[in-house]
């Protein structure tokens, strides 16, 4: 998930075809690779360009992957009620993990009418316990509570999303079991410092909350998402894979900032754009170009070319 603005590239210098860095090769060390049968994207700063469009080269490469019967599953931080922007591109299953795997939804009713498949909430005590332990370590952190249908944030938070909340309060009372959506399940906690780096921040919160929670993060800001202790999109997809009979080695990824480095590490290949932060290009096991220049698309219409 991002802020609400211009998507800001994690490097300068993006690589460009015949680099050294750029690598879009399904042989590795003479080796062929398994034939596909998913692919796993990313949306923000990975399928989707900077304008939030999904270029027609990208939807034709999408609907050519289906068609040879490779799934495609979108796996983003975006919650549900975000993912319009890909309504239309679902194909046949229709479905799409959200929140960081903290969800599996089914997109065929479009915008307001998705349906919840599996919910992996964040348990309301192990929420407060990151509140605490986090406003213990960087004071000043304000937050936010991402739940199944609604968004509620305190007061001090700032504007970075689409949306008006529905409630306003210290996270304490949002997050309390009395609260007025304490019936909802809690998908993540938002964090936001207005100062501290953004790499320095998630190091700090992942050693001041341990394992009471999974932090991670997807914004060029300051902004950490917090889930449960073991979600991840990684470890959603491998639930969604272990379904359908599909092997991690038989999974395609791609990504762009830390919120992807499980699923892409867990992946039998896995693609970095060209535009990602540092740990992601070092994480993934291949490169491609940015999403500006349909980098996904690239991978998958060789990908068909070699498996044809």
């Amino acid at each position: 998930m991002r802020d609400n603005d211009r998507v800001t590239s994690a490097i300068r210098q993006p690589a460009t075809p015949g680099s050294p860095q750029f690598s879009t090769s399904l042989e590795q060390e003479g080796s062929p690779v398994t034939p596909p049968r998913l692919i796993a994207t990313d949306l923000d700063g990975t399928l989707l360009r900077d304008d939030k469009s999904v270029s027609p080269r990208t939807v034709a490469a999408l609907a050519a992957a289906e068609e040879a019967g490779i799934e495609v599953f979108f796996v983003t931080g975006r919650p549900a009620r975000w993912m319009d922007v890909v309504s239309d591109h679902v194909h046949g299953h229709g479905l799409a993990i959200c929140g960081n795997g903290a969800a599996v939804v089914d997109l065929h009713g479009g915008p307001g009418t998705h349906r919840f498949v599996k919910v992996r909430e964040l348990a309301r005590q192990n929420a407060l316990d990151a509140v605490r332990l986090l406003r213990d370590a960087a004071p000043g952190t304000v937050y936010a509570v991402e739940q199944t249908y609604g968004f509620n944030q305190e007061p001090a938070y700032p504007k970075l999303h689409m949306e008006v909340p529905d409630l306003l309060a210290p996270a304490e009372e949002l997050l309390a079991p009395d609260a007025p959506a304490g019936g909802e399940p809690v998908l993540k906690i938002l964090a936001h410092h207005p100062e501290i780096d953004p790499d320095a921040f998630l190091t700090l919160a992942r050693l001041a909350i341990g394992t009471r929670a999974n932090v991670t993060r997807s914004s060029p800001s300051a902004l950490l998402e917090i889930s449960g202790p073991d979600v991840s999109k990684a470890s959603t997809l491998a639930l969604c894979c272990a379904e359908r009979g599909i092997s991690h080695e038989q999974v395609v990824a791609f990504g762009d900032m830390p919120n992807d480095i499980e699923m892409l590490t867990w992946a039998g290949r896995s693609y970095a754009m060209s535009n990602a932060h540092p740990d992601v290009l070092a994480a993934a096991s291949g490169q491609t170009v940015a999403n500006n220049e349909d980098g996904v698309a690239v991978v998958i219409e060789q990908l068909l070319a070699e498996h044809s």
